[in-house]
């Protein structure tokens, strides 16, 4: 096992010499092997490795002490590990995904945490054949395309890596047995009501008896269709999709494409959101009707996605809408608006204007004048003339509606005079009276 590990992580050039790899141990077999592994041969690949365990805190006491026997295990075996605790279950609750979703975006949350902070140059995940075939399995019977049938790769994003996936359940088993690995079992493995327990407990033991080789059946085509995929993405051309940390915004003329062409750059839009889990072929395709329909229209995809049509794009973001909470009277200095946007605001007698802030006429502006955020019945008189309700300007504009109630007004009842980091009224402009001014600088502190 160990020559056929070491030539599949040279093969795929998996840990390249230098690099801090820090193991995903959750203290079963799978990924303490694969941590006394990697430790063992850290002078050969010419690596550092340390450990990361992620108490989800689901099991109560039980899996506070799985975290504490990996920790234990590295301290005695001179490897430092990283340990965490992660409320999943209130993440999940949060971001309205189930608790298995939950759970894994706050392990990979902390994944990332260390990848920023270059402690980790690269996460190993303990998955070997039989998960590759499960995987593969699931994402069929859940109506994946080729993409999805494909499975997982042996490296992902350039930093996650797997280096047994070539090899089977068995291979590891005897491998910890053989080097006296010990290893804890996570009771809930037992349990059959989650999806991929059952895959494994129940439909997996019986397609094996039935069909010899199934688990490498399996993985056959998942590289034949990998290889299929590969070659259609080459075609692909996706660079006027617009992407934020929060957000993805795909022009409408894409949806025009061959549908095998839009298919996958939509899931590769949510891919880049961290929500391609969970996403069928019936989402697509909810997605590519919406972008027939009229204009605000919306739907719901799993994960807590959103997608819009907003004007020329279809949108995808997060269900995690904040309102802007408070009323600020107004004079200078700076104003936070939460996490949204924050105000600065100078008085100068400077009337040039300077690059990405707005101008007014100091003695223009009502002293009773505050920041808000837009309410019904505001109206607003645009720089040049003439008035219209607030939302009517905001449709000429063509601010997505999701993001209007984000937008910091200055207001006096529902006269608007400015709209932060857009425009200002015509009652509050410069001219050639004016001898003092307030300037008028907004910072988007998330992108919309």
């Amino acid at each position: 096992m160990e020559k056929e590990v070491l030539e599949f992580i040279k093969q795929n050039k998996l840990i390249l010499p230098g690099e801090t790899i820090g193991v995903a141990v959750s203290g079963g077999v799978d990924s303490m092997s694969l941590l006394h592994f990697l430790h063992s041969n850290k002078e050969t690949l010419d690596c550092q490795v340390v450990a990361i365990t992620v108490d989800h805190m689901l099991r109560g006491e039980s899996s506070l002490g799985d975290a504490n026997f990996v920790k234990s295990w590295c301290k005695e075996n001179g490897i430092y590990c990283h340990k965490y605790s992660v409320d999943a279950a209130k993440i999940a609750t949060e971001r309205r995904v189930g608790v298995e979703q939950g759970a894994r975006e706050a392990r990979y949350g902390v994944f990332e945490h260390l990848i920023k902070e270059n402690i980790v140059d690269k996460i190993a995940l303990a998955h070997h054949i039989s998960d590759q075939a499960e995987t593969i399995l699931m994402h069929l019977l859940r109506g994946a395309g080729l993409n999805g049938a494909g499975g997982m790769e042996p490296i992902r994003d350039g930093v996650y890596i797997r280096p047994f996936l070539n090899i089977g359940k068995d291979d590891i088993v005897r491998y910890a047995s053989m080097n006296y690995i010990e290893y804890v079992e996570d009771e809930t493995n037992a349990e059959s009501k989650y999806n991929r327990n059952f895959l494994r407990n129940v439909i997996m033991p019986q397609l094996k008896q039935r069909w010899e080789g199934v688990e490498q059946n399996l993985i056959n085509f998942a590289e034949s269709c990998r290889e299929d995929n590969d070659f259609i993405l080459s075609y692909v051309q996706h660079g006027g999709t617009i992407r934020e940390k929060n957000f993805v915004k795909i022009p409408l003329v894409y949806f025009h494409y061959h549908s095998s062409v839009i298919n996958r750059i939509l899931f590769e839009c949510l891919d880049s959101l961290n929500t391609a889990k969970d996403i069928e072929r019936k989402h697509i395709e909810l997605v590519k009707e919406l972008a027939l329909n009229d204009n605000g229209k919306k739907i719901n995809l799993p994960n807590g996605i959103i997608v819009q049509k907003e004007y020329d794009y279809i949108t995808l973001f997060r269900n995690e809408r904040t309102l802007i909470a408070g009323v600020y009277p107004f004079k200078s200095g700076t104003i936070n608006f939460g996490d949204i946007a924050e105000i600065k605001v100078r008085k100068t007698k400077d009337l040039s204007l300077p690059e990405g802030s707005l101008i007014m006429d100091a003695n223009k502006v009502p002293k009773n004048a505050v920041w808000r955020t837009r309410k019904n019945g505001d109206k607003f008189t645009k720089f040049g003339g003439g008035t219209k309700p607030l939302r009517s300007y905001y449709i000429d504009k063509k601010i997505p509606n999701r993001v209007r109630d984000l937008i910091p007004v200055l207001a006096v009842e529902d006269e608007i005079y400015c709209i932060a980091g857009i425009e200002i009224s015509d009652k509050v402009k410069v001219d050639n009276k004016t001898s003092l001014a307030y300037v008028v600088t907004k910072t988007d502190l998330r992108q919309h």
